[in-house]
């Protein structure tokens, strides 16, 4: 079997950034596994701007952006596998991957980092009412198709859900010379960025329906129609409030989870939140030597903060090969009140390295409060003229802000 340091599932921008992060401290035996036909991911489709500006001070596109790791990954010569299925891994660190030229092939790691992604949510997991008609597509699926494969999926379209990715379709549809003729989102606000919301809807007069959702799709052999309806604050359709929309084409942009699918038979915490798995200060999940970073472990919003934070999991891991890492006693992160979860989930009693928390409001907020407290000790506050649930907070906290905890370390919004 053979023996590698460190095995990183997924080759788009976590696993790539990973992966340069351990090649520079030092671990060369680094095997990088990509199921698609090249490295990048995601980001290969992404082809509007906006990367980068975080990582490379500099606006790029998704392929741009990949490239530059891409160009790393070579210039360090780190392997990797492409067109690769992993089907299993283990407690023991054991991995099994399959691909046309080497058939299933087992590898032995020191530590495993889980970098797969994460994946759109489609018809079925929200029961969307109505005929089961073709014209459906996810929002990602309708990108790929017009982006890589130059197929537009039609002509007069309407978009379930206020996702970046949705937004990010409406414009490009246009572009493109297709009708959008409207974005209807269930909740009282966009999920998707504000930026995206002026450039990609205002911008070109694309209606948003906040607090409406479908009720019926129609047609005899193709979608024709669809219905969208008001809902009240419990989510209940309000009578009278139909407006029916003459389509062609349906894009879901329902949302994105974590691709954790690998760890389906381990006894691997997860976070009902998140729907990620939990981990510490150091990215390790609750089975040791296996990490977990970028969207396989929450959704970013940003591919800069994606790359951070698979760079930061990446020297956690070189510890642990390195024999450096010395588990500490774990006091536990709580989702306080206004805050929908924050990770990581436990951090070390003595902390020696600066923590990132992330998190997310459940709703919106303006002029607030981020109180971080132990107890009854404030660590750190926060003055936030704007809090919104599509956009995740970091703070970074120092260990001498954190000194030695006794309790678990709340994050909580307080209004003024």
């Amino acid at each position: 079997m053979k023996q590698v340091d460190m095995i990183i599932i997924g080759g788009g921008s976590a696993g790539m950034s990973a992966a340069i992060a351990a090649k520079e401290a030092g671990i060369d035996n680094i095997l990088i596994l990509e199921r698609k036909e090249e490295l990048g991911g995601i980001l290969q489709q992404c082809i509007h701007n906006g990367f980068g500006l975080q990582t490379f001070h500099e606006e790029l596109s998704g392929p741009m952006y990949a490239q530059r790791f891409i160009d790393q990954i070579h210039a360090y010569r780190i392997p990797y596998r492409l067109c690769s299925d992993v089907v299993w891994i283990d407690e023991r660190l054991r991995v099994q991957y399959v691909n046309a030229e080497e058939g299933y092939v087992w590898v032995q790691a020191k530590t495993i980092l889980l970098a797969c992604g994460c994946y759109e949510r489609n018809r079925g997991a929200i029961s969307i009412p109505g005929k089961r008609l073709p014209g459906v597509y996810t929002a990602g699926s309708a990108q790929r198709f017009l982006n890589l494969e130059n197929i537009l999926v039609g002509k007069n379209i309407f978009i379930l859900g206020s996702g970046d990715i949705g937004l990010i379709m409406a414009r490009r549809m246009t572009l493109e010379g297709a009708n959008v003729l409207g974005v209807a989102e269930i909740m009282p606000y966009s999920n998707g960025l504000n930026r995206n919301i002026v450039q990609c809807l205002k911008d070109f007069a694309i209606p948003l329906y906040l607090s409406h959702t479908i009720v019926d799709i129609q047609g005899d052999f193709h979608v024709e129609r669809v219905v969208i309806a008001q809902v009240d604050e419990h989510r209940n359709i309000l009578p009278k409030t139909q407006k029916s929309f003459a389509v062609d084409t349906l894009l879901l942009s329902i949302g994105l989870l974590p691709e954790m699918s690998l760890a389906d038979h381990l006894d691997m915490e997860m976070d009902s939140k998140s729907k990620g798995a939990k981990v510490n200060a150091h990215y390790e999940t609750s089975i040791p030597h296996i990490y977990a970073c970028g969207n396989a472990l929450h959704v970013h919003d940003i591919v800069d903060f994606v790359s951070m934070e698979a760079h930061e999991a990446a020297l956690c891991a070189v510890q642990d090969i390195k024999g450096q890492y010395h588990r500490q006693k774990q006091f536990s992160t709580q989702a306080g009140s206004g805050i929908s979860y924050v990770l990581p989930h436990s951090v070390d009693a003595q902390p020696s390295q600066n923590i990132t928390l992330c998190f997310r409001s459940i709703r919106p907020y303006k002029q607030v409060m981020i109180n971080i407290r132990t107890g009854d000790r404030i660590i750190k506050t926060i003055t936030k003229r704007y809090l919104l649930p599509s956009e995740m907070e970091r703070i970074i906290l120092k260990p001498s802000d954190i000194g030695i905890l006794e309790e678990s370390l709340i994050v909580e919004v307080k209004e003024s």
